[in-house]
């Protein structure tokens, strides 16, 4: 049993604080909702009304927050000096590259070992312990962090050093934002030209077109495995949460000098589909529009 100190407790960081505590370890939980909290002590997490508490005698910590501002502020003031220092750091939050090596470097300067390891999977994911995970930081960081990991999801992958997990997840996101638009588009249009869309789905989940947003989370209702196309695209992954993925990689794309029109193209539709009010909605919802 590890004693885990878990910061954030929302859609993704509610399953994960709970599926830790199914795997055995002793989970101390914070979050500034109380309704996040009443769950979390439901789920068996014991739960602090401050970071600072939650931290105290913690042998790792976890975070899962939801941007770097507050990743960088919590670290700062709350997690580094008042966790133990041979407490292991856990940053599964989505974050800037540069905010991750930052954060990290005050962490081993003041003698903590690191990691940042966002994940992908959404909600379902969060909860059914099937996340992946990739994770930035040092060979034995990520040997520490990997049993801890394992319990919450299905893939746990060593990217690199500091910041490579968040590197990897924001062009895993990319790709995952562009696709959904393009595999939205060809419904659309199979539609208009009289495909029955089963059988469009038949054809192209085993031909070329196939891919994730596809076979896995097909965005039109009745079609392929269950997705939250079927529940009115609520629950899944928010089309908010994937417009602030598309601006990371927006952002890493221009400090790093590279060329992502179709990235850039995805994230002006998000844009536009979440100023329309549809931000709630889960990120295949962008059918809608088309």
């Amino acid at each position: 049993m590890t004693r885990i100190a878990f910061i954030g407790l929302g859609n993704m960081g509610g399953g994960m604080a709970a599926n830790l505590v199914k795997a055995g370890h002793e989970v101390h939980a914070f979050d500034l909702s109380a309704e996040a909290l009443t769950r979390a002590q439901e789920n068996g997490c014991q739960t602090y009304t401050s970071v600072r508490e939650a931290v105290q005698g913690a042998q790792a910590v976890v975070s899962m927050l939801p941007n770097g501002q507050i990743v960088e502020s919590v670290y700062s003031a709350d997690v580094i000096g008042h966790a133990p220092r041979s407490a292991l750091l856990l940053d599964c939050s989505t974050i800037d590259v540069a905010t991750a090596r930052k954060v990290e470097e005050a962490a081993r300067a003041a003698g903590y070992e690191m990691v940042d390891a966002p994940v992908s999977g959404g909600i379902a994911a969060a909860n059914g312990g099937t996340l992946t995970f990739m994770v930035g930081g040092s060979a034995e960081a990520f040997a520490k962090a990997e049993p801890i990991l394992a319990a919450m999801g299905k893939a746990v992958i060593h990217a690199g050093a500091s910041g490579a997990g968040q590197a990897a997840k924001i062009c895993n996101n990319m790709i995952l934002g562009a696709t959904m638009i393009a595999t939205c588009e060809a419904f659309a249009l199979a539609d208009k030209l009289g495909l029955d869309l089963q059988t469009f789905f038949d054809i192209s989940s085993k031909a070329s077109g196939q891919s994730w947003s596809m076979t896995a989370y097909c965005p039109v209702p009745g079609v392929g495995p269950q997705s939250p196309a079927d529940n009115g695209y609520q629950g899944g992954f928010a089309a908010a949460l994937m417009l602030k993925d598309l601006k990371l990689a927006m952002e890493a794309a221009k400090a790093a000098g590279a060329k992502v029109p179709m990235g850039q193209r995805a994230q002006e539709l998000y844009e536009a589909f979440a100023a329309a009010g549809n931000g709630a909605d889960d990120f295949s919802g962008i059918i809608k529009t088309l």
